[in-house]
């Protein structure tokens, strides 16, 4: 067995510890080797069974990204409702965007716009939980603990911790979100968080009766690679080991760096939160299955117009610099894009200039899954209050991801309880993207 592992001890909101590990081996509690996860897989792939290697990078605007300005400025509005940015014409005729999102709207022919995305927790807490997991929680906001698993720690679950081909977490956190853990699926399904010390603080333990070299290993992987080769480790073990010990050692290694992609892309995506969704481009397409992004900084009680000025401009230009680089590189059928926060704002500007927490109605905006792209889904009423048209839940965005992930919408896992339970128990596929 390998184990990358951090020392560190921390714990997340749910009292869990970190996973802050890469394991090749074993995979995490009472589940198969590697080598004989590998075996089974391409077992399934021989019998024609489907394997689905998608990825799901899931932005997270926290505090409550306003919906008015942002995806749905209904500038026919009265005054005191429309967008105070004002709006911008996009790429498909007719549809516009607020006015502080110019490049998203010039790639919105690869976007998908829901303007009727709606549910009944305006708390930051209880909506996190809902949008994050598909089930509303209103005791989170009175300091509980989450109760369901959210997307990524299902996929987890369901793929296994690791990437069987490649060794990289099925599902990387690269900045904490409520309600982002496996809640009653266990800790072995968590996030692996590379903001830790997982990636700086990694020691090698090797079983030494399987393997042949009794030196302690610990100069980084790249001497690993050189005493694997000097001392012929890897001679008598299957090729699924193999596999699983060269794949690890270099590709789950790299797919976090940034330093090996090309400088022109890494300026195209900008600072910080651009970095960051170059990262989990990078890591979707080394296999991993779900990655979370939290950029903050949404709840605009007042003044709402400086705060957009502030966070837009840096959101348009990451987002879009994805958008356009997935399609470039054609992984856009692979890799879906969702941004979305727990709810949306007001429809009534308040006496700051802001807007409050406001649940009965949001947006979202998706890119790539392989699903249906430059269209807007869903409408408002004319006040942006509530959606016009039939809502869309959070079990339906869920859903949707669960068919791009392949996952089965039916699927159950046994709870706290010792009682088994739908992951999803009502929610559909959004119908105008599948």
């Amino acid at each position: 067995m390998l184990t990358f592992i951090s020392q560190r001890r921390s714990r997340n909101c749910e009292g869990s510890t970190r996973r802050d590990f890469l394991k090749v081996g074993a995979l995490g509690m009472g589940s198969l080797s590697l080598p004989a996860l590998l075996r089974a897989r391409a077992d399934a792939a021989a019998a024609g069974q489907d394997v689905k290697d998608t990825s799901v990078i899931w932005l997270w605007l926290s505090g409550g990204p306003t919906h008015v300005e942002t995806f749905d400025p209904k500038m026919t509005a009265p005054a005191e409702y429309r967008s105070i940015t004002g709006e911008v014409p996009t790429s498909l005729p007719g549809v516009t965007l607020g006015g502080t999102f110019p490049k998203m709207a010039a790639v919105a022919d690869k976007l998908a716009i829901v303007r009727s995305f709606a549910h009944t927790n305006s708390g930051h807490g209880g909506g996190t939980h809902f949008v994050m997991t598909g089930y509303d929680n209103r005791a989170v906001d009175n300091g509980g603990l989450p109760t369901r698993p959210s997307v990524g720690s299902i996929l987890s679950r369901v793929r296994g911790p690791n990437n069987l081909d490649t060794g990289i977490p099925t599902y990387v956190r690269m900045n904490g979100i409520l309600a982002d853990g496996p809640a009653f699926l266990g800790a072995a399904y968590s996030p692996f968080d590379p903001n830790g010390q997982a990636r700086q603080n990694m020691s090698l333990v090797v079983e030494r009766r399987r393997l042949d070299d009794r030196r302690a290993l610990l100069q980084g992987l790249d001497q690993v690679n050189r005493d694997a080769d000097r001392s012929q480790l890897m001679e008598g073990l299957d090729s699924f080991e193999q596999q699983a010990f060269n794949l690890v050692l270099s590709r789950s290694q790299q797919a976090f760096d940034l330093k090996t992609e090309d400088p022109r892309i890494v300026e195209l995506y900008g600072p910080r939160l651009g970095q960051q969704l170059l990262t989990a481009r990078r890591l979707c397409e080394a296999g991993c299955g779900f990655v979370t992004v939290n950029y903050g900084g949404w709840d605009m009680h007042g003044n709402i117009k400086q705060g957009l000025e502030q966070r837009s401009p840096q959101l348009d230009h990451a987002v879009a610099a994805l958008v356009e680089d997935m399609s470039q590189r054609g992984v856009d059928k692979n890799i879906l894009l969702v941004v979305t926060g727990e709810f949306g704002r007001t429809p009534k500007i308040n006496g700051g200039a802001g807007r409050d927490h406001w649940a009965p109605l949001s947006t979202l905006a998706l890119a790539g899954g392989g699903l249906k792209m430059g269209q807007v889904i869903g409408e408002s009423a004319a006040k942006v209050d509530v959606p016009k048209t039939t809502p869309i839940g959070p079990q339906d965005l869920m859903a949707t991801v669960f068919n791009v992930l392949g996952i089965d919408r039916r699927i159950q896992f046994v709870d706290q309880a010792g009682r088994p339970v739908y992951m999803i128990e009502d929610g559909k596929p959004i119908e105008e993207l599948v």
